[in-house]
């Protein structure tokens, strides 16, 4: 077994597939990384001590423990502009907290079946273990990934990227004609006007007396 996996599954089902445009010239993908705070965090923090150079499209969170990692921060994520997400995190008879990074795994593999059925690549999500000796591992795998990332181009979840219509805002459906009236029914029975008292202007009344 190599020093470091990655637990990408290539066998998952095609599900829905978002029509990948090629990537614009110039484009760099934003990479969210959850990190372990015993070992993935520290692997990160020896390959920056060690001079060990990743891409700065890497941008990381620190979390006591995979384990804590909620599904709902990686679709968030997504959904607030990130290209590619990759959980990390200690080797599975290693976590500090006995078996939360295997817990970690469970959703990992249920999160990728759900996100591949709304469209997203299973390369843009990613699970990557390392311990804290693992720096240089860790750093060539947030370039690969990287790359990958960047071969598919901008996810773009939700249209943030759309062109917007010419007037700026969605347009409105036309309005509906008006309803032709039935000959069957009795017309309507005309109500008569009223009249409304006007009072006495008392000026006039002082002139005329």
């Amino acid at each position: 077994m190599s020093a470091m996996t990655t637990s990408v599954r290539p066998d998952a089902p095609a599900g829905v597939r978002r029509p990948t445009a090629p990537a614009p010239a110039g484009f760099e993908p934003v990479i969210l990384v959850f990190t372990c705070n015993w070992c993935s965090y520290r692997a990160a923090d020896l390959a920056g001590t060690a001079r060990i150079k990743y891409p700065p499209n890497v941008r990381l969170v620190r979390l006591m423990c995979s384990g804590r990692v909620d599904p709902t921060f990686v679709l968030r994520a997504f959904a607030d502009g990130a290209d590619g997400v990759v959980m990390t995190g200690c080797w599975p008879a290693d976590c500090h907290y006995r078996l939360q990074n295997v817990k970690a795994l469970r959703r990992f593999m249920l999160l990728s079946r759900v996100l591949t059925d709304l469209g997203i690549e299973p390369a843009r999500f990613q699970r990557v273990y390392a311990s804290a000796a693992e720096g240089q591992q860790l750093a060539a795998a947030f370039t690969r990934i990287t790359e990958e990332v960047r071969a598919l181009g901008p996810l773009d979840w939700g249209g943030r990227n759309a062109a917007p219509l010419p007037s700026g805002r969605v347009s409105a459906a036309p309005p509906r004609p008006p309803a032709a009236p039935d000959p069957a029914a009795s017309p309507p029975t005309p109500t008569p006007p009223t009249s409304t008292p006007v009072a006495p202007d008392p000026a006039s009344a002082e002139v005329t007396a």
